[in-house]
């Protein structure tokens, strides 16, 4: 028997009940994801704001808008930067141990949204240089909360629930997102309501306010007070037992740690700890032996993240563009920048509220039900049917009283990306590889992610401009536009749902029987 081989230590955490310390873990790592969503997903609220104010050309009929390289830059730098945390942060987590780690990137993540507010120097050149150095250190620390809390909350959980207890701190997420359109919403009418000003059509120049200034600092400056509220119980936090037992081979430490988290007397047995540590010594990451064990799953969840993220990101950072190319926000210059900032708010905060939290929290629901497999495999074939579903007859969405019909279908997409592979990919790979690699794989998965998202968030700006030269923003090439953009995505979607295929279901089992820690060492 499995149980027979595992350390007492490691089989009272998957038989434990769930208990408070489950939840404890679940608001420390959760607010740090809440963070991270907030923190990622709020620039696409102010680049127009930041295009009015620092990109404005007297004349124009169209109020100012950020130049394509900058807009490339300012949405996709934090991707970059998070793309480069997860790798190092990962690696570090495995090497050092996940509890020195973890208080870290949240220490450079709050430092880092407080100067993303910051400027040296007035004009646009300096401003955008300040931003764009704070988003990429944020994007950094960011990074590094991904496979820490992954791999904190799968090596803290019991086996009956730990893929709800993994998916409900990668829910936070949808929290986040919401938050972020609500305090842009409350934040702009404030302003609307303190210093009123004409539409860009109207007065150009008195269309944005100098007070404006302030709203898109104040945005990204607050994404720092709800990291800030949990950083003393990060801290507080002991060592997964996993960690210090297998990999720190201290198997008295961790029966102590534990048994005051569960509160029951817990045998050490340092010897069995030494004996399963050594087991698998023998292989490093970078071995015949782990592609030979784990291979084809590194390439599961790499992949299949990899492909979400192309999807979730060109939809997610561009949603603004799509609403407008619908009419669902108005036309630039009927607004004057604040009015801008709400509407951008409003737009998010209802796809948000319509389809993204309750997507997460479907999955946080149900996956411990009927597996992260077949949620995943669901999404993507939803994700692909509802893309097919927008592209081909986008004419047809584009008519006035269509417009409603086209939400609810890009919300489907939503609901079933988050109630499918963007919640499972998280999942998965904190649970599927060894104590010792476990952080590090899922560094490499998520950074992939992270890679997927850059080639969204780039791609997408890119492909999705209109074939007419004449509708093409300022300073870009014709495109192929959002139509064939969308079936590009649908295609994705596809690949997507067939990599799911390499993916073992991690459902009910312990994590020293999916990683093959409790297998005997092969000659």
């Amino acid at each position: 028997m499995a149980d027979d081989k595992n350390l007492k230590v490691l089989n009272a955490l998957d038989m434990a009940k769930t208990q408070w310390y489950h939840f404890t873990a679940i608001i420390i790592a959760g607010m740090g994801f809440f963070t991270d969503a907030y923190d990622l997903f709020c620039i696409s609220l102010v680049t127009k704001i930041l295009g009015r104010i620092y990109y404005y050309v007297e004349g124009s009929p169209k109020p100012g808008s950020l130049p394509p390289n900058v807009s490339a830059a300012v949405n996709g730098v934090a991707l970059c930067g998070t793309l480069a945390g997860q790798l190092f942060f990962g690696w570090l987590g495995d090497k050092m141990g996940r509890k020195k780690v973890y208080g870290l990137t949240l220490m450079v993540m709050c430092i880092c949204s407080i100067g993303s507010g910051l400027s040296f120097g007035r004009d646009a050149k300096g401003v955008m240089a300040t931003l764009c150095f704070f988003r990429f250190w944020l994007g950094f620390g960011i990074g590094g909360d991904y496979p820490l809390s992954a791999t904190i909350m799968s090596e803290y959980a019991n086996k009956k629930t730990r893929g709800a207890f993994i998916a409900a701190v990668f829910a936070m997420q949808g929290f986040g997102i919401l938050g972020g359109g609500i305090f842009a919403m409350m934040l702009s009418a404030i302003f609307d309501a303190a210093f009123k000003s004409p539409p860009y059509e109207v007065d150009p120049a008195a269309s944005t306010i100098p007070q404006a200034d302030y709203l898109w600092r104040i945005v990204l400056m607050v994404g720092a007070l709800p990291a800030l509220l949990t950083f003393y119980w990060r801290l507080k936090m002991p060592e997964t037992a996993r960690y210090t037992a297998l990999v720190a081979k201290d198997a008295k430490r961790a029966a102590a740690d534990m048994a005051k988290v569960l509160q029951a007397d817990i045998e050490a047995e340092q010897h069995k700890a030494e004996a399963m540590a050594s087991r698998h010594k023998s292989y490093n990451l970078f071995s015949k032996e782990f592609l030979r064990r784990h291979g084809s799953h590194l390439l599961g969840t790499t992949s299949t993240w990899f492909l979400l993220d192309i999807a979730f990101y060109s939809q997610n950072l561009f949603q603004k563009d799509i609403f407008t190319a619908i009419g669902w926000i108005p036309p630039a210059k009927t607004m004057n920048a604040i009015n801008e900032v709400y509407t951008i708010g409003r737009a998010q905060t209802l796809i948000a509220l319509c389809s993204t939290v309750p997507g997460y929290w479907f999955t946080v629901a149900l996956i411990d039900v009927i597996g992260r497999f077949t949620i995943q495999l669901g999404g993507f074939f939803f994700m692909t049917v509802f893309m097919f579903a927008l592209a081909i007859p986008y004419d047809h969405w584009t008519q006035p009283e269509h417009r409603i019909g086209f939400v609810v279908m890009y919300s489907l997409t939503f609901f079933f990306a988050n109630f499918g592979p963007n919640a499972t990919t998280f999942v998965v790979p904190a649970e599927i590889f060894p104590a010792r690699f476990r952080s590090t794989c899922h560094g490499i998965s998520a950074a992939s992610g992270k890679l997927g998202a850059i080639v969204g968030a780039f791609g997408f700006q890119l492909l999705a401009q209109s074939q007419d030269p004449k509708k093409v923003d300022a300073g870009y090439h014709p495109g192929i536009g959002v139509k064939n953009s969308l079936i590009a995505l649908g295609v994705v979607n596809l690949l997507g749902l067939l990599f799911t295929f390499l993916l073992p279901e991690a459902k009910g089992k312990s994590l020293e029987d999916l990683s093959g820690e409790n297998e005997e060492a092969t000659d």
